[in-house]
């Protein structure tokens, strides 16, 4: 790993070779109101170099060269507007504001806009939703929230701000879903580094592939991948919000970029901070307060032992925009949280007191970019982290607790405590698990014509894990073994764009490699019949492939037809395979990996222009034919362990199902979405099909935005939003028949939660005021069997913001 790093430092600095001048042009465009104009063209004349205005209205085009040029911006029903700038050395950052007034004819046809960024993603082939975080970061609204609205995602979260959260893609769920930070593993930053705890305000989209993951992300991703593209943007730059609300929840944030023009030497650092009480209410079957006699009463209760607290944050330093490098960077990555552990997988008649989990990182980076790398055409790209993680579980308190957060009492009236000395069931435990971490991505594409592109990715992930208990006698230590894991994933990719660019087409095969080394001490008499300690090594050697194929036409100018299959492969991870103390999980030294052939077809119509409406649908039908699905084991009978789960293979199923996607925005001021997904999920189960139980079949969202400009203030806007989640009813368990006494405590019911919020943009385009309610009507809500999630809330947020990206 350290050679390799070396390597890439060496091939960075011998590409060195001096800079040259470039320039940034940036600002806004508006309409005579003041209004901004989202997707309008802004082109620099003579030069290949254009962008269309964010949804804020704002663009930014860098690497313009020295020398006079002219900017020409259009929008539809607007006329042109141009200006002459110059760049040169003392001038080369440029701040261009440009007002646009409406054109006097109506327009009755259909007009056919440019591609966005987003857009062009989505018309690959791939089933892939394009993220947008610029609304999200400026509300109360979490990442894992805002993915949560996207079709065929269902994110399950088990509680409040940082609880433990699984995510779904079209019904394959858990580990088959991969997440990653700019294409590395989000594994590799440790709990404390993750999805509750990255602002949006860091984030500029995000990445979502159902079923077909292509090659440049070379991960095990079976079911799809989540990819988190952080901001990349070399513009000077700073952001800063603090949120308030209910449950005692504090989350605050800070980035920001500096670039010295001459030298093109920037620096970034990004820091982040969140803490909540999570002292919201439940209630339900099993929060109840046992009295005399075994007497069990129903109450409704605030948890007292599910505090949470996260804190870190991202330094770089590097160069950006010079002739060697487009992005150079190294810097240092630390985060560390705290959470308090309520009670099991499930909520119990006796929740827990004092137990909790501690986590910390610190880990190095390295990344670089070039586009035509001594050729042009050529591009690389790498990505690497190495350090440590750390993590604890302290459980050591014997005393029973009931939902009122005191000692429980037998049926005598007397307090009580565990025979086995601790919270949860194994004896009280002072556990740590350190690791040593290591993570690397390297990508290699060659453009040969306009038409024919290649391209070179592989993934290099390593885990050295120790284990420890204080609590533990020091030969009871001893003997504690330790666990490695070392995976490497190839692929390589040809992309193919014909027919005027109405074909596009990905064809990719990846090679997948997991090695694990389990590594325990055992007592052997040696040959005089003195007993000595060795080490029993156990090492596991897997090697598999996959290929698959990603295709798109234009039908007609924005009807697209798309079209994607993989055959994917999933290898168990750390966690599954060595299991962890702090989630309650046990380990399965036999798991095998999983394995599915996925198929996407769908047609994404639009987007259209019809006067001053926009709209567009798109639609996806999937199938997934699995073998050996890994998961919880599927429980066909009420004794479930309400403490330890272990991860297993399941059986071989298929999945099939439905997505769509509704857009439609009007004037810019008014916007609609509407998505569903509807899937089914069989498995062959000791013999049987039945279906998957413990999955959410069915789920809706739907959301409304409406924006009023000059509200009080003259260029000011106020954005209301509203949102609604449904999700169908499920089962834990398979099907027991009707007359089963207690089967209805295993269904999650259906849910419908409705959320409120409003955001305030003043005049300078710098300070932004938002409020937001979470589940409107205080319905109970559940992610998962009998864990209820907060009901109504109330958040507060403040951004402030200097050159917005």
């Amino acid at each position: 790993m350290k050679k390799l790093l070396s390597a890439s430092l060496f091939f960075i600095f011998l590409s060195a070779q001096g800079q040259e001048a470039f320039g940034t042009i940036s600002g806004t465009v508006s309409d005579a109101s003041g209004k901004p104009l989202p997707y309008a063209s802004v082109l620099v004349e003579g030069l290949k170099l254009g962008v269309l205005t964010d949804d804020n209205g704002a663009y930014s085009i860098s690497k313009v060269p020295s020398g006079k040029h002219r900017v020409v911006v259009s929008f539809i029903g607007y006329g042109k507007r141009s200006k002459t700038i110059e760049v040169n050395k003392s001038i080369s950052n440029l701040n261009i504001d440009f007002t646009l007034l409406e054109t006097v004819e109506n327009l009755d046809e259909v007009i056919v806009n440019g591609k966005t960024k987003e857009t062009a993603l989505e018309t690959k082939g791939f089933a892939i939703n394009a993220v947008k975080t610029g609304e999200a970061s400026l509300r109360n609204i979490q990442t894992n929230e805002l993915l949560n609205t996207t079709v065929g995602v269902k994110i399950r979260q088990n509680g409040g701000l940082g609880s433990d959260v699984s995510y779904s893609l079209n019904g394959l769920s858990g580990n088959s879903v991969r997440i990653f930070i700019d294409g590395i593993p989000i594994s590799t930053y440790g709990s404390s580094f993750n999805l509750n705890s990255i602002p949006p305000s860091m984030i500029k989209n995000i990445e979502v592939y159902k079923g077909v993951v292509p090659g440049h992300l070379a991960d095990d991703a079976l079911g799809g991948a989540i990819n988190i593209v952080l901001h990349k943007d070399a513009k000077t730059n700073f952001n800063a919000s603090v949120s308030y609300g209910s449950f005692n929840t504090l989350q605050t944030s800070v980035n920001g970029l500096y670039r010295f023009e001459k030298s093109g030497f920037t620096v970034k650092a990004s820091l982040f901070h969140n803490y909540s009480d999570n002292d919201y209410k439940v209630s339900g079957r099993s929060v109840v307060v046992t009295g005399l006699g075994g007497v069990q009463t129903p109450i409704t209760a605030r948890r007292f032992n599910d505090a949470y607290r996260s804190t870190g944050g991202m330094a770089q330093i590097g160069y950006t925009d010079v002739k060697w490098a487009d992005q150079f960077f190294i810097g240092l990555t630390g985060s560390n949280d705290y959470k308090e552990v309520q009670h099991g997988a499930f909520m119990t008649i006796t929740p827990y007191k004092d137990r909790f989990l501690e986590s910390d990182a610190l880990l190095a980076s390295l990344n670089y970019q070039k586009k035509d790398l001594f050729t042009k055409g050529l591009d690389v790209n790498v990505n690497g982290l190495y350090g440590k993680r750390n993590r604890a579980v302290n459980d050591t308190v014997a005393w029973a607790y009931n939902w009122n957060g005191e000692r429980a009492i037998d049926f005598r009236g007397d307090e009580y405590q565990y025979t086995w000395g601790s919270q949860q069931e194994g004896g009280p435990t002072l556990a740590k698990i350190k690791r040593n971490v290591a993570s690397i991505r390297t990508g290699v594409s060659y453009a040969i014509n306009e038409h024919h592109k290649v391209l070179a990715n592989h993934v290099y992930s390593g885990i050295d894990r120790e284990d420890s208990d204080a609590l533990r006698s020091v030969l009871e230590n001893t003997f504690l073994g330790t666990r490695d894991l070392h995976k490497n994933i190839y692929s390589l990719t040809y992309e193919l764009t014909a027919f005027n660019e109405k074909l596009k087409a990905s064809l990719f095969g990846k090679h997948y490699q997991q090695k694990t080394i389990s590594s325990d001490p055992a007592i052997e008499s040696d040959t005089e019949g003195n007993d000595v300690i060795v080490d029993e090594v156990a090492i596991s050697n897997k090697k598999y492939n996959g290929y698959g194929f990603a295709a798109s036409y234009a039908i007609i100018p924005n009807v697209t037809l798309l079209t994607s299959a993989e055959k994917a492969i999933r290898l168990p991870n750390e966690t599954e395979v060595f299991g962890d103390d702090g989630d309650n999980v046990v380990a399965n030294s036999s798991i095998n990996p999983e394995s599915s052939d996925n198929y996407n077809l769908g047609f994404r119509f639009g987007s259209f222009n019809i006067k001053k409406h926009n709209f567009t649908i798109s639609t996806n039908v999937f199938t997934r034919n699995i073998k050996d699905r890994i998961g919880l084991p599927i429980e066909t009978s009420l004794n479930v362990d309400d403490e330890l789960i272990v991860y297993v293979n399941q059986g071989s199923g298929t999945s099939k199902g439905i997505d769509a996607q509704l857009n439609y925005t009007y004037n810019n001021n008014f916007a609609l979405n509407f998505n569903v997904s509807r899937f089914d999920l069989r498995i062959v189960n000791q013999g049987v099909e039945i279906d998957v139980p413990n999955t959410p079949f069915f789920t809706m969202n739907g959301g409304l935005r409406y924006a009023l400009t000059n509200l009080i203030q003259k260029k000011s806007r106020l954005n209301l939003f509203y949102n609604i989640y449904f999700t169908d009813k499920f089962s834990f368990l398979t099907a027991q028949g009707s007359n089963t006494v207690g089967n209805e405590f295993f269904d999650v019911p259906q849910q419908l939660a409705q959320d409120f919020g409003l955001s305030y943009t003043f005049p300078n385009n710098k300070f932004v005021m938002s409020f937001d309610i979470k589940n409107i009507f205080d319905e109970p809500v559940y992610d998962n069997l009998s864990v209820q999630k907060p009901g109504r809330a109330f958040y507060l947020k403040l951004n402030y913001r200097i050159n917005n990206f």
